[in-house]
């Protein structure tokens, strides 16, 4: 029996089946030809672009398979969302307290997948959201995510709006769940004496093979202790993402759930294979080059880079923690002791997933970002980090 797999660390490496999904010969020439086009290579900022959101072709642009619980589905992985509705429950919590907070009535979710955190949101928040909306730019996913909350909370539909891009102004709530981790990444690579950017060439046969470039760029910390051979990633897209969120976010709060680390942490010499990974069919393995489209591929993210970038564009840090500790303090053992009472045992079990730090509790975090008061400290204490906040070690 295959386990379950969540979108975090190769708990499971191993070589996915082979597929071949219409589209991936196609997205496959496209990407040959602006290799050739781009003087014989690519940065693998790019090419990671290219592989996941190529519309019609890219892994996120080609269908709603992604998301489910078990491999029979033809899935590739599990999100927290869709593991357990307690997520949600919990998360609507301090969605409300956020909402109270700053005077606002509006949710916007960032990359919704499955739909179902917006319909768990909705469920849990009533009519305390106006308008719930959800950014994302894939066609097939946005209608799954319709019919999500067609199917689960149709007394909410009218509430719930679509955008492809950013508002030019925001208030209200932002979250996101695993978002971060799927914004494409630089890549480095470092031979002992100097650093390059790995980009992407075609070798002679014509199949993509690594290829590596000098560059002034280095990670942030440790950049002269890391061994020969060592790969890591510098998320620059994703600091310009928060920098994005924080020029029309004017009033509200932003809660940001993926897997990672601060930055000490995720450059470490130790970590010198990277954190890149893919995943299809609930295995994961770590080759990107290898059927682009037909499979996800991600990085860990570096929260201290999330945090400074929201800083430096004037959001204030309301906190960092686990994601069990925040699903502590906003409530779940009151719905796991309320399964266990109903004699809700496979409930309590996929809920547990979500906290034990063997499985998500631990490699996922969550960060809070506010519009700051006059004299630029947080508007509130947010309730999901009143213990054990770990904005110091970031």
């Amino acid at each position: 029996m295959q386990r379950q797999s969540t979108k975090n660390q190769p708990a499971s490496v191993a070589s996915p089946p082979a597929a071949d999904p219409p589209g991936g010969s196609a997205l496959l020439a496209r990407l040959r030809d602006e290799i050739r086009a781009a003087g014989g290579w690519l940065p693998f900022e790019t090419y990671m672009a290219r592989a996941l959101y190529t519309p019609g072709l890219g892994y996120y642009s080609r269908g709603d398979r992604q998301f489910g619980a078990l491999p029979a589905s033809g899935s590739d992985f599990v999100t927290a969302p869709t593991l357990s509705p307690l997520f949600a429950r919990a998360l609507a919590r301090q969605v409300a307290q956020a909402l109270e907070a700053t005077g606002t009535d509006e949710v916007w979710e960032f990359g919704a997948g499955s739909g179902a955190l917006a319909a768990g949101l909705l469920e849990a928040l009533g009519d305390r959201v106006r308008r719930y909306t959800i950014v994302d730019l894939s066609a097939t996913l946005r209608e799954r995510q319709q019919r999500t909350i067609a199917e689960r909370t149709p007394q909410h539909a009218a509430q719930l709006h679509f955008a492809e891009r950013w508002p030019e102004a925001l208030q209200g709530v932002v979250v996101a769940n695993e978002l971060l981790d799927a914004i494409p990444v630089v890549l480095l690579a470092f031979d002992g004496r100097q650093w390059h950017e790995r980009g992407v060439a075609l070798d002679e046969d014509g199949a993509l093979a690594w290829a590596d470039r000098p560059t002034d760029l280095r990670p942030p910390l440790n950049a002269d202790t890391f061994p020969p051979g060592s790969v890591t990633e510098l998320p620059r897209q994703a600091s310009a993402w928060v920098q994005g969120l924080a020029g029309v976010l004017k009033r509200g709060a932003a809660f940001l759930v993926d897997y990672g680390f601060p930055e000490h942490e995720f450059y470490h010499p130790q970590r010198h294979g990277g954190t890149l990974m893919c995943h299809r069919g609930h295995r994961a393995d770590p080759d990107p080059l290898q059927d682009p489209g037909d499979k996800d591929i991600t990085a860990h993210v570096d929260f201290t880079a999330v945090a400074l970038a929201g800083q430096d564009a004037g959001l204030a840090v309301l906190g960092y923690t686990s994601q069990a500790r925040f699903l502590f303090n906003c409530g779940i053992a009151d719905d796991l002791q309320a399964a266990s009472d109903a004699g809700d045992h496979r409930a309590l079990a996929a809920a547990q997933k979500l906290i034990t730090e063997h499985e998500m509790g631990e490699l996922f975090k969550v960060i809070g970002f506010a519009v700051p008061t006059a004299d630029g400290e947080p508007p509130f204490d947010a309730l999901g980090f009143a213990a054990g906040d770990r904005s110091h070690t970031l």
